[in-house]
C-alpha cells in the first residue's frame, strides 16, 4: 500500500514539473524580449500562451522575434541605411573624381596634339624650305 501512494506521488510530482517547465520553457522568448527592453514584449508574451495552446508552432517565432531587437541598433535596419548612405556618398565622390581626370586627360591630350601639329607644321615648313629649289613652288616636286 505504501509503494502505492509513493508511485502516486511520484507521478503527481512529475506531472507538476511537465505542467510547469514547459510554462518557464514557453516564457523564454518573453525574458528575452524583456531583457533587451523589446517593444512589443506583451505580444510576445501573450503569443507564447497561445503557442501552448496550438502545440508549439509559434514558439520557433517568438524566439527569433525576441532576439531580432536590440536596443543599441534596433531592428538593424538604421545600420543598413546608414552605411548605404555612406557607399552612395562615397561613390558620387569617385565619379566626381573620374570626371575630373578624364577630363584632364582630354586636356592633355588636346594640348599635345596640338602642340604635335605645331611641331609637325613648323617641321613641315622648314623641310619644304630646305628642299625648295629656286623656281618652284611644290617643295621640289615638279
Amino acid at each position: 500500500m505504501f509503494l502505492d501512494y509513493f508511485a502516486l506521488g511520484i507521478l503527481i510530482f512529475v506531472a507538476v514539473v511537465l505542467f510547469y517547465g514547459i510554462i518557464a520553457l514557453h516564457d523564454i522568448p518573453y525574458e528575452i524580449a524583456k531583457s533587451r527592453n523589446h517593444p512589443h514584449q506583451d505580444a510576445i508574451h501573450y503569443a507564447g500562451w497561445v503557442s501552448l495552446f496550438t502545440l508549439h508552432v509559434l514558439w520557433p517565432f517568438l524566439w527569433i522575434w525576441a532576439t531580432l531587437w536590440r536596443e543599441d541598433r534596433g531592428w538593424g535596419f538604421t545600420q543598413i541605411q546608414n552605411e548605404q548612405h555612406e557607399l552612395h556618398h562615397e561613390v558620387l565622390k569617385l565619379s566626381e573624381q573620374i570626371e575630373k581626370l578624364s577630363e584632364k586627360v582630354t586636356q592633355l591630350e588636346l594640348s599635345r596634339t596640338g602642340q604635335a601639329t605645331g611641331v609637325n607644321a613648323g617641321a613641315n615648313a622648314a623641310a619644304n624650305s630646305v628642299s625648295a629649289k629656286p623656281g618652284t613652288t611644290s617643295g621640289g616636286q615638279d
